[in-house]
């Protein structure tokens, strides 16, 4: 088999690499996107969940997920998950933190972007890659809710990552008050890049057609909701992210269009600006996000570790094992890794 997975020192923060190499069943970066989403899901779902009703300061409302926490140390470390584009806590790399989470005694808070949940949000506003603002509530939120010496981790996938990221560069010193470490995983950290990445060929026809399925039912639902809100025609027309980005996205957020929401949005330029430890792990081979557009060690400070396997897709990171049909598929290595590194980034007990 084909596939490893070794933590080791480095210079860098002290940081553990992770070296990973997908199982030889599994070549190239789509299938090792594909197979994980299609088939890393357990069900029934082998964590269950508890939600709580946040209500937002502008009188919305975000869903919360967590785990029973009966078990759980009263000083267990809390991470906090925020996930990508269209995802939720159903998300096989949402299940899978939530496997590791129970095996460290860690609690864990899984909060959906608006409209995430499976109910419409109220507010005149859904999510983007760039929603720091959110980002530093629901960790303030959760920060007053522990006390001050509860170790408090986060994680962002994807889209969540970015936006994570944007978080700690907007709070700069002050951002170590609230959490001790944070990973960003498959993160598109240069939103031009990517957009005009999944906005072609293969890319276009599988990856965007699916998440434009959805995306154009939430912007009907907000139509609904506030008619004359954006250009619903041209959202619902659009055959490309970034056309829908410039239909629907940009408007609805603020921004001028697509270009200045992807460039104010990105976190790529901003690396410099983390004063906290940041774990940023992307695969070279993930089709949304260009290896050519990743950041390299001379573009970040040294308390950011950078971790580039060849291999993975696009939060992808399936196991070594092939599994028998009709069986799940493992995709716990990575969760593992990243959880691994957060703890000891972040000076607390890995379980």
């Amino acid at each position: 088999m084909h596939f490893h997975h070794a933590l080791e020192r480095s210079p860098c923060f002290d940081a553990m690499h992770w070296t990973y190499r997908a199982p030889w069943w599994l070549p190239g970066g789509n299938l090792q996107t594909i197979g994980p989403a299609l088939w890393g899901r357990r069900h029934p779902r082998t964590q269950a969940f508890r939600r709580e009703r946040w209500r937002t300061p502008d009188g919305d409302f975000i869903d919360v997920d967590h785990l029973p926490e009966e078990r759980a140390r009263p000083s267990a470390p809390v991470l906090v998950l925020f996930h990508g584009l269209e995802g939720s806590s159903a998300s096989h790399y949402a299940q899978a933190f939530a496997r590791q989470a129970v095996q460290r005694g860690w609690r864990l808070r899984i909060p959906h972007f608006r409209g995430c949940s499976g109910e419409i949000n109220l507010a005149p506003r859904v999510y983007h890659s760039g929603d720091f603002e959110e980002i530093g509530w629901i960790l303030r939120r959760v920060r007053e809710s522990l006390g001050s010496t509860v170790p408090l981790l986060a994680v962002g996938v994807s889209l969540g990552g970015n936006a994570l990221l944007r978080w700690a560069q907007e709070a700069g010193e002050t951002a170590g008050r609230t959490v001790g470490a944070v990973a960003a995983v498959s993160s598109p950290l240069d939103l031009t890049a990517a957009g005009h990445a999944i906005d072609k060929g293969f890319n276009r026809q599988v990856y965007a057609r699916m998440f434009l399925r959805t995306m154009k039912h939430k912007a009907r639902q907000k139509w609904a909701q506030y008619p004359g809100l954006f250009d619903l025609e041209r959202a619902l027309a659009a055959t490309t992210l970034q056309a829908f980005d410039d239909a629907f996205t940009a408007p609805v957020h603020g921004f001028l269009g697509v270009h200045d929401y992807w460039r104010r949005a990105s976190a790529k330029p901003g690396m410099r600006e983390l004063r906290l430890p940041t774990l940023v792990l992307n695969a070279r081979n993930d089709p949304f996000v260009p290896f050519a557009s990743l950041p390299t060690a001379a573009e970040v400070p040294s308390h950011v570790a950078l971790w580039q396997p060849r291999h993975g897709g696009h939060v992808g990171f399936a196991g070594r094992a092939r599994p028998p049909s009709g069986r799940v598929m493992q995709v716990d290595a990575m969760p593992q890794a990243v959880c691994q590194w957060l703890a000891r980034a972040a000076g607390v007990s890995d379980g």
